[in-house]
């Protein structure tokens, strides 16, 4: 992706040059290719927050590199200032997730039958289970319900129609301690702040910096060696 992503750019910038996003409506296949095309590139610019005049900025810089017109500035001059601006962008982005799921987990940890571990965990049975309890080191079958504060799905193995087995110690750490505490059979809501789940990186372009998670989890099996 790296290798490609300048090339990918290029063509992203030149075709807004060309018709801005606003009256352009895609009708041929290959424009709604060109249009996912971009969709997908801007994905990759989701951690600076770009405003509309910024990104005109950068699409400006991109045109004048791929139509090998004279730079403006010099560009290796400015890349420890490029990666300057992504932190400080991340910086904010996460302050004011970590603010919001603050607030929410202090609802969460106040509904009744619901815990809050030492982590900042909150965790509570909405099915109980009967079977065992997995270790760290188990490989678990589970199927899941992923969202944001706002009620926003960002994955979902309920929504795919199939399970997931991964190993407990391989996960994010919220899974990891979360689902311990749960028995075979039983489905649990947990509540994750962003120490313990993708921190101030998120997990760009669906979870931002600093998000809390909240998961619903049915733990339906411990898979056993050679299973």
């Amino acid at each position: 992706m790296r290798k490609i992503l300048p090339l990918v750019l290029g063509m992203f910038a030149l075709s807004v040059a060309v018709v801005s996003a606003e009256s352009l409506t895609p009708t041929t296949d290959e424009q709604k290719t060109l249009y996912a095309l971009g969709i997908a590139i801007s994905q990759s610019l989701a951690n600076f927050n770009l405003s509309e005049a910024e990104l005109a900025v950068v699409n400006a810089g991109i045109t004048d590199g791929v139509l090998k017109r004279t730079p403006k500035v010099n560009a290796q001059e400015f890349m420890p200032k490029v990666q300057q601006l992504q932190q400080s962008r991340l910086a904010v982005v996460s302050e004011a997730e970590k603010k919001q799921g603050a607030d929410f987990l202090t609802k969460a940890a106040a509904e009744k039958g619901a815990t809050k571990t030492p982590s900042g965990l909150v965790f509570s049975t909405i099915k109980p289970g009967t079977g065992e309890s997995p270790k760290a080191t188990d490989k678990v079958k589970v199927h899941y319900h992923g969202t944001l504060t706002d009620g926003t799905v960002f994955d979902s193995s309920v929504e795919r129609g199939q399970p997931a087995t991964f190993p407990l110690n391989g996960v994010i750490p919220c899974w990891t301690e979360g689902v311990q505490r749960m028995k075979v059979g039983e489905k649990s809501r947990i509540v994750c702040p962003s120490q313990i789940a993708y921190g101030d990186r998120g997990a760009p372009p669906k979870i931002k910096p600093g998000a809390t998670l909240i998961f619903e989890v049915e733990l339906l099996e411990i898979v056993k060696d050679g299973k």
